[in-house]
């Protein structure tokens, strides 16, 4: 419920931390479960045959054996074990309110389990405190607490801060079943598992706060307040000081708006690890750029007048992912450095508004000419892209709602990857097959650079009509002086327009937990040859 005399938090899934737990069930037996809370029981798919109650050597079996209805019974009620499918029962006696059935098929990957938790955490959406069993994997019991934890949280995710009547109803307290003797490797999952959830969180609650509550001075301000306390270092840049390091690129996109630009700098550096480093041992020194366009209207290239203004105000989804991403990397123990950069301002139509045929200055002197004022994102990431190669990095990776191209050729499920640098993107790739925030690489066509050549600057910011994401992929390029970079377009995955499983309605936070496992992996490595 919003109130007149409070302060508005934009991001109260980062404030309202939930409860997990981790208990051991012995076999066999009802496990003690809070008076009117529901029981979560996984219901395997190893051949269709094992059951539920029955040995345990199954794919997908209850590792806390929990009793109840068996697998004709379940099967009479249609649930087969199918992955996403539940089945809410009644056990008289039992001293349970209702068990809850959830299919977790095979239970292999863990995406099907993470799938499998966000159907159950749907089904008690009523509840705030849920229980569960783990079910049986080949995956480490880690690994299964770890996506379990990540699939209810983010099932029950809901931005409702600005109604007078809230119905939200989030998961405030999250216990897991274990057997006996494994508690220990399944609260080391479930702690983690808090962690990436809470990441994601924190990103859909920046991307779906409006515009008008979530200015880039906003954003300054709730960066700054998040990085005192995870651990990150935090130095905002205003306007003046913009003007002063020659940003063009990120003022040139503000010329027209009334809200001034902010450039927000993040920093990780890990805990000395007390051994003289070597080339081969020191951190990894990682660079995330992120696009910040608090709201795009398109600038004088105005955005036709349709739904898409209202998905506007999260054109900053890419910076919320990394501002997110960093703000749980000390508690997750990474060991590389990592500096962020989000590039923050509105993009406005006014009297001031940079034209089209304009040529900006980017920092370091490089010079666009623009011919479409609403292929803005490259022109604030460009800046960055060069004042990152300031400081010794060994890879830089943008990331950015960027284009609609990219939207058209892989849908909105799956982001546009690009990069010249392999290993970087094997890196990225493995770090999406563990979130389950799917990448596609797309060419970085050489044959289409001519088409950004400029007669009057050293490129222009668009190319032909057809393309258009590998055109902004090679103008981002331009900026990068060889160090090995990457790019990741979410224009499609950053907005849902309907809920799937652990994905809602709405802004999905895409890419911060894929920055994180990006941030974690990344390797020890000498340094680049200039």
């Amino acid at each position: 419920m919003v109130a007149a005399h409070t302060v508005f938090d934009p991001v109260p899934s980062w404030t309202r931390e939930p409860t997990v737990n981790v208990r051991a069930a012995a076999p066999d037996a009802w496990p003690d479960v809070a008076e009117g809370e529901p029981l979560g029981v996984p219901v395997g798919l190893s051949n269709g045959a094992e059951a539920v109650d029955g040995d345990g050597d199954g794919d997908g079996d209850a590792v806390a054996r929990v009793p109840g209805l068996g697998r004709d019974a379940l099967a009479a009620a249609g649930l087969t074990g199918a992955l996403g499918q539940t089945l809410s029962a009644a056990l008289p006696g039992s001293g349970i309110a209702r068990a809850v059935y959830y299919g977790v098929g095979e239970a292999k990957h863990p995406a099907e389990l993470r799938d499998a938790a966000a159907a159950y955490a749907l089904a008690v959406r009523g509840d705030s405190a849920v229980t569960l069993a783990l079910p049986r994997s080949p995956l480490p019991l880690e690994t299964v607490a770890q996506v379990v934890v990540e699939g209810v949280l983010l099932a029950r995710y809901g931005y409702e801060p600005l109604k007078t009547h809230s119905t939200l109803v989030p998961v405030g307290f999250l216990t897991l079943l274990v057997p006996e003797g494994e508690e220990a490797a399944a609260a080391s999952g479930a702690a983690r598992g808090l962690l990436l959830a809470r990441c994601t969180m924190l990103a859909r609650d920046l991307a779906n706060c409006p515009a008008n509550k979530l200015t880039a001075s906003a954003m300054a301000t709730c960066a700054t307040r998040l990085a005192a306390s995870t651990g990150l270092e935090a130095e905002v840049f205003d306007q003046d000081q913009l003007k002063a390091l020659g940003c063009g690129g990120l003022l040139g996109v503000n010329a027209g708006s009334a809200e001034p630009a902010r450039m927000i700098r993040l920093r990780y550096r890990p805990p000395a690890g007390g051994t003289e480093e070597s080339a081969d041992t020191r951190p990894g020194r990682l660079a995330l750029i992120g696009k910040g366009v608090m709201y795009d209207s398109g600038g004088i290239s105005l955005k036709p007048s349709d739904a898409v203004h209202a998905t506007m105000k999260n054109d900053m989804s890419g910076a919320a992912a990394i501002l997110a991403a960093m703000a749980v990397l000390r508690d997750l123990g990474c060991r590389n450095e990592v500096t962020g950069y989000l590039m923050c301002t509105d993009n406005m139509p006014s009297g001031t508004a940079t034209r089209l045929g304009d040529v900006l200055t980017i920092y370091g002197g490089g010079t666009v000419e623009v011919l479409n004022t609403d292929a803005e994102g490259r022109l604030v990431m460009a800046d960055a892209l060069v004042l990152a190669r300031d400081e010794p990095v060994d890879a830089l990776v943008d990331i950015a709602t960027l284009t609609g191209a990219c939207l058209r050729a892989l849908g909105p499920r799956i982001a546009g990857m690009f990069g010249d640098d392999r290993q970087l993107l094997d890196l990225i790739k493995g770090a999406s097959e563990q979130t389950d925030e799917p990448v596609w690489q797309l060419p970085l066509a050489e044959i289409y650079r001519p088409e950004l050549d400029s007669d009057i600057a050293d490129i222009k910011n668009i190319g032909g009509l057809n393309g258009a994401a590998i055109h902004a992929a090679l103008f981002l390029r331009h900026f990068t002086g060889g160090v090995p970079w990457a790019h990741l377009d979410i224009a499609g995955p950053a907005q849902n327009d309907r809920a799937t499983a652990w994905r809602p309605r709405g802004c999905t936070g895409f890419g911060a937990r894929l920055l994180a496992h990006l941030a974690l992996g990344f390797p020890y490595r000498p340094e680049h040859e200039a």
